[in-house]
């Protein structure tokens, strides 16, 4: 692993007065603060209000008095603010990318890819909210005498709680089709990574988006969830399921809908026929992507004894060649995990399973010479499930290897999990890998790549299965999710019910044979 001595510059966009214009987007009448720090280095970049429950509450007042004039609006001129949105979101990839970085600490490859995120869900919806949003006329009950017509409706006020890990592509992208839809956001974000979505709202705005429609809120999550809840007609969260518990009890309380995605313990499959080069190579970004911190990253890797050795000593020389550092370039394959107190937990799941057993192939430490918050890429042997990092969600640049002797048994260890988030199946033959695939309790199965295929096809919705989640972000249903249905219903002439003396017994013969005749010609 690359050693390199800690001396950085800030990006030039990062400037003190840029940072406090976005943190004072944020109400905070208490007064308190949080520092938010630049994670390599540990410095203070800006101090961030801290919002009260009377500063949430005001925060919907004004989205809300926002969202009846947004509803009103034709949908084609919403969509036209999201057009000129998408531009400016591309335009300015890299000012995103240098908050991101500042922020969270991630290696400069894994920011950029996240700014294209809100720019593919704007791209995708631009082309499906029309028709999704669309009154769609439906057949009654009595044929040619009766409509029914489904209409959407905004919900009103969605409440987005978003995560750390992807502060930009959660924090904006699930916002977006709730807006196309016709709704406000209140959004909160995690304390430590507020920069880039306040970044977000700001660039929206400046593309058309009303001022009042789209506000964020800042504190605690104790502090600031349940007042956002209480407040929300709807509730999206990302993050751990047992957090999500707590939101989606609260939420079923006050009879709002939400959509959930939470922790998991993502495996993967190789094949026999896998090609072990490519495997090996997808293996590094599954595990060690994002410095582990993505929900849908690789924990678990199952290899078949055959091949085993030599896919763990291909993959132990790639984990150990990593360019692991603190830069604001492109050059580095692996950056810091978000703060200290998460490394502190990624060190405890590791030194758990080597006292319990487990052998360290490579890494396990911290590395506070490249930065306060760096932990090695790691790689363990031996896991079990008496071990903390065997059965619980590490999020961080840790992975185990496992043997299987048949397919079968794979499968079966790769199930043997309360979570079905994400998996991944490897192998030459095509379809022998669908078979596979399609016996993994997921939400998401990649097969011969580990999650951009799946998550990054915004047509297809992804979520979990078991503890990973309820519902999901993309496909139609990812819009849908932030709508009510209105059901209007025309009778054209008054035929329900015997008419002209007819008895009931006559007219419930008729009502029979109706159906009968509806059924044989297809007509209902």
């Amino acid at each position: 692993m690359t050693v390199t001595p800690l001396a950085l510059t800030r990006p030039a966009s990062v400037t003190d007065a840029f940072l406090r214009r976005l943190a004072a987007r944020v109400p905070g009448s208490s007064g308190a603060t949080w520092k938010l720090t630049e994670v390599y280095t540990g410095a203070v970049l800006v101090e961030l209000p801290q919002s009260t429950p009377a500063d949430i509450e005001q925060a919907f007042t004004t989205a809300r008095a926002a969202q009846e004039k947004w509803a009103a609006t034709p949908l084609k001129r919403r969509l036209e603010v999201f057009k000129r949105a998408h531009a400016l979101f591309v335009d300015r990839a890299r000012i995103v990318t240098d908050l991101i970085q500042a922020e969270s600490g991630k290696n400069r490859r894994m920011a950029i890819e996240e700014t294209c995120d809100p720019a593919m869900v704007m791209s995708h919806y631009l082309t499906r909210a029309a028709k999704l949003l669309a009154p769609a006329k439906r057949g009654g009950p009595v044929p040619f005498l009766t409509t029914s017509t489904e209409i959407r409706q905004p919900k009103g006020v969605v409440g987005i709680i978003a995560p750390w890990n992807f502060p930009f592509a959660t924090g904006i992208s699930d916002a977006i089709p709730a807006l196309m839809a016709g709704n406000a956001v209140v959004l909160k974000p995690d304390n430590k990574t507020a920069l880039s979505p306040l970044y977000g709202v700001e660039m929206l705005e400046e593309a058309g988006l009303p001022k009042g429609l789209f506000q964020v809120v800042c504190g605690e999550g104790p502090d600031v969830g349940p007042t956002l809840i209480d407040q929300a007609n709807y509730v999206m969260f990302t993050g751990s399921t047992a957090t999500g518990r707590v939101i989606g009890e609260r939420a079923g309380r006050n009879l709002i809908g939400c959509c959930l995605e939470l922790g998991g313990k993502n495996p993967m499959i190789v094949l026999e026929d896998a090609n072990l080069a490519e495997a090996v190579q997808g293996a590094v970004f599954g595990a060690f992507g994002n410095t582990g911190q993505i929900c849908m990253h690789i924990e678990r890797i199952y290899l078949p004894e055959s091949r085993y050795d030599e896919f763990k000593n291909a993959y132990v020389a790639k984990a150990k060649a990593l360019d692991v550092r603190a830069a604001y370039d492109f050059g580095p394959d692996m950056g810091s995990l978000v703060s200290v107190d998460h490394m502190n937990r990624v060190k405890a799941h590791v030194d758990d399973a080597v006292a319990k057993g487990a052998t360290v192939l490579c890494g396990g430490k911290p590395r506070p010479d490249l930065g306060p918050a760096f932990f090695e890429p790691t790689i363990l042997e031996g896991v079990t499930k008496d071990m903390l990092c065997g059965v619980t969600e590490t999020f961080g640049p840790v992975v185990a290897l496992h043997k299987y002797r048949t397919v079968d048994e794979a499968v079966a260890f790769a199930n043997d999990t309360e979570y079905g988030l994400n998996a991944s199946v490897w192998g030459g033959d095509v379809g022998a890998a669908r078979a596979v695939a399609a016996r993994v309790e997921s939400g998401n199965v990649n097969i011969n790549d580990i999650l951009a295929t799946a998550y990054a096809s915004k047509g297809t919705p992804s979520g979990g299965v078991k503890n990973s989640g309820v519902g999901a972000r993309h496909g139609d249903q990812g819009l849908l999710k932030y709508t009510d249905v209105k059901n209007v219903a025309v009778l054209k002439k008054q035929v329900m019910g015997p008419r002209g003396g007819q008895t009931y017994e006559k007219y419930v013969e008729g009502m029979l044979s109706g159906l009968k005749l509806m059924r044989r010609l297809r007509i209902r």
